[in-house]
């Protein structure tokens, strides 16, 4: 989808050679002919419609080598569409969907919306295309849209507050989040059971200010938050001091071992992520830091600006929060020092792509073994009401093994970051008390908590 004039004018702030794409490794008729000269000459012009030269090679930039052997299929060059059509004819079919965009977006509201678009380009058409192109989820119902920048929450609001409600248990468009990153404020959290909690994990994601969110950056914009990143990270010292690695300049050595010590992400696969733009230029510019402990990580430029993430072995999520709290404040300061805040308001919280992940966008989880409480009639029914949901541990749709189970927080906007790891914590305990009697045979109908 083009991204539009406003869009392609902001990108004009970088230079053509912080925009140009990095074609070194491809190979189709676009990479053949387009030179930095040319792609200084031409970055500057657009059809009528919004069409830039960058919507024209998008599709060879991110497809390097076509499979397909015909000329009309491998030139690299997309197709212009137009689109001078009514509302009613451009209205997406939803009929057949099940996720939080497709229960409120009406053709009234398309209509009136389709006439809108951020400072920087961003469309409803951009907003919605991943819930069009993703109907649904047997399990879970998706949010179905995305943020291209920050103003995205602003300016398509009458879509955006209810689905923001519906996701988030009634969070009002008047509510006003809670934040506290002070660990100090935690109770317990170090007395978790080692025998059946085998690892502890707190992660968050950060947007920087003053540039578009994944779906929607330039090349320039998302190359310009990488190397803010680095210079931010490098500064780290003691326990967080480490080493970034770029994906596109990593070694084989290098990247079997991110991959033994399960860090690396690849290039997105889930249509959710590749229907936003997300995977776009993909490895330009993404990369991974973790210190030398190997306990603090951070992914550059995937689902987000930045991905934050505190881990270790066993049952310390005191520890593990600690460093949390440390490492995210100590980056957010060397980020301002730049003159780059994180997006941020008393209402959303900290601005993140997805709207799922709005407020904290916090996720504190601990991989614990519950072979009987997973078994039993009422283990759903806890769940909720500690406010708590599980996975298997390789993350989303995979199923428990020997009974290990990911547990974490439910929530992300309207708690603060205390909170949520309180719950998990004290929920954590109470699961493993019901582990210990159903091992033993007896009832754990007395332990069954009220509704939090």
């Amino acid at each position: 989808m083009p991204f539009g004039n406003t869009h392609n004018q902001m990108k004009m702030k970088f230079t053509s050679e912080q925009e140009y794409p990095d074609l070194s490794k491809h190979n189709n008729h676009m990479a053949k002919v387009l030179t930095q000269t040319m792609y200084e000459r031409l970055r500057s012009k657009q059809t009528p419609s919004g069409f830039t030269l960058d919507d024209v090679i998008q599709t060879g930039v991110d497809n390097p080598v076509c499979s397909v052997d015909s000329a009309d299929h491998s030139e690299g060059f997309a197709q212009l569409q137009l689109k001078r059509l009514s509302a009613e004819d451009e209205f997406p079919d939803l009929s057949q969907h099940n996720n939080h965009m497709a229960k409120f977006l009406t053709l009234d509201m398309y209509t009136r919306l389709r006439e809108k678009a951020t400072p920087n380009g961003v469309t409803i058409d951009g907003v919605i295309q991943t819930g069009v192109d993703n109907p649904g989820h047997p399990f879970i119902m998706t949010v179905g849209c995305v943020a291209g920048d920050e103003e995205t929450y602003e300016v398509f609001k009458e879509l955006l507050d209810p689905v923001i409600e519906d996701r988030h248990g009634g969070y009002k468009p008047t509510d006003k989040h809670k934040t506290d990153l002070n660990p100090a404020n935690l109770k317990g959290g170090d007395d978790l059971d080692p025998n059946y909690v085998l690892s502890s994990r707190v992660r968050t994601g950060r947007s920087v200010r003053g540039f578009c969110l994944p779906p929607h950056c330039s090349r320039g914009e998302r190359r310009a938050v990488e190397k803010l990143s680095i210079k931010a990270l490098d500064s780290l010292s003691g326990d967080l001091k480490g080493k970034y690695y770029a994906l596109k300049n990593m070694t084989d050595a290098e990247q079997q071992q991110l991959i033994d010590d399960h860090f690396l992400f690849d290039k997105p696969v889930s249509p959710l992520l590749l229907a936003s733009g997300m995977a776009r230029d993909w490895p330009d510019a993404r990369g991974i830091w973790h210190n030398d402990n190997k306990t603090f990580l951070v992914w550059v430029n995937e689902e987000d600006h930045l991905r934050v993430i505190s881990m270790q072995k066993g049952g310390n999520m005191k520890e593990v929060f600690e460093r949390f709290c440390t490492g995210l404040t100590k980056i957010e300061s060397l980020f301002k020092e730049k003159g780059h805040a994180f997006m941020w308001n008393e209402h959303l919280g900290y601005v993140l792509t997805c709207p799922s992940n709005l407020g904290t966008g916090l996720r504190a989880g601990v991989h614990v073994k519950l072979p009987n409480m997973s078994k039993h009639a009422k283990f759903e029914e806890v769940l909720k009401k500690l406010r708590l949901q599980k996975r298997g541990t390789g993350g989303v749709d995979t199923a428990a093994v020997g009974g290990v189970f990911d547990i974490s927080n439910a929530d992300r906007l309207g708690f603060s970051e205390v909170a949520l790891v309180q719950m998990v914590v004290d929920g954590v305990k109470l699961l493993v008390e019901m582990e210990k009697k159903l091992e033993q045979g007896q009832s754990i109908d007395s332990l069954i908590p009220a509704q939090k």
